[in-house]
């Protein structure tokens, strides 16, 4: 009883936790638009850039209300493919607060900061993507060409990297119809500082590292590694293609400050070790982050 009771109070914390990044993430993309792009006239791609254009056209369509109703058939086309109802949910709530908080800087009169194409650029595209980062890291999503690039990825198997490439590069290419082609360069621009602002807040700065080692030291390496590092480390033998002697394969997971003493122990015991260090975005176990009770 009092453990189903922790659990229920764990996932009141959790999800209300999770809304509360959602609007504050729907309200940093709101400012992002509203604030900086539109008044620069910058469409960076998705329904936020179509809506700016539309504002263009005609000024007196406010952009919330045109994100709101384009992505309405998204939302229904998208329903089976945005990965369960707290997924999907989580989603029209974000569209919602979105638009309805463009709405609102509208109606009280927000107005750009700076008329420097270059800072409108900068700010617009940090500022939103800090937004997108904070909703992705409450499992959700922004809506919009994120909802169209998973339907085509799941109907034509095309991959998602090429389904936002073709959807932003179609506004973009409107963009600079309407706006001019200096104007689309810089919003392809803000598109690119956006995703990277995004990524990083999603996804955390602590960005780890997974080094793959063989060895015939592989004793030795794993002891030092486990003495004076703390680190786990997994094991397995293998046999090289080419020669055909035995090798053991070493697989370690340390933070990016700790890779330069990790390889200082492998060069001081093997210097003739083969070694492979990759990024890694996500690591839960112990020493790193837990998976959260959902």
């Amino acid at each position: 009883m009092l453990q189903r009771w922790r659990s229920g109070r764990y996932d009141i914390i959790t999800t209300s936790r999770d809304y509360g990044l959602i609007l504050l993430g729907a309200v940093l993309q709101a400012i992002g638009i509203v604030v900086f792009q539109a008044p620069a006239e910058l469409a960076a791609g998705g329904v936020s850039g179509l809506a700016v254009i539309a504002n263009h056209l005609i000024p007196a369509i406010p952009i919330g209300a045109v994100v709101l109703v384009l992505n309405i058939p998204l939302l229904a086309l998208g329903i089976r493919s945005l990965g369960g109802w707290r997924f999907f949910v989580r989603t029209v709530v974000t569209v919602i607060l979105y638009s309805v908080s463009m709405l609102i800087l509208a109606a009280i009169g927000a107005q750009s900061l700076t008329h420097d194409i270059v800072l409108n650029t900068l700010f617009g595209a940090i500022i939103g993507g800090a937004g997108s980062g904070l909703v992705f890291r409450a499992k959700g999503t922004t809506g919009g060409t994120d909802i169209l690039t998973l339907v085509l990825s799941k109907w034509k198997g095309i991959p998602l990297s090429q389904g936002y490439l073709i959807t932003d590069a179609l506004v973009i290419l409107a963009a600079g119809l309407i706006f001019g082609w200096e104007k689309a360069l810089y919003a392809l621009i803000a598109l690119y500082v956006s995703g990277l602002v995004a990524e990083t807040i999603a996804e955390g700065v602590g960005i780890n590292r997974a080094v793959t080692v063989i060895t015939t030291e592989a004793d030795r390496i794993a002891a030092e590694v486990s003495t004076h590092m703390g680190r786990g480390v997994t094991r397995w033998a293998a046999n090289g293609a080419y020669t055909g002697l035995e090798r053991h394969i070493l697989y370690i997971v340390v933070s990016r400050a700790e890779i330069s003493i990790l390889n200082s122990i492998i060069t001081d015991i093997d210097p003739h070790a083969f070694v492979v260090v990759g990024q890694v975005h996500e690591v839960y176990g112990e020493g790193f982050k837990q998976f959260e009770r959902r």
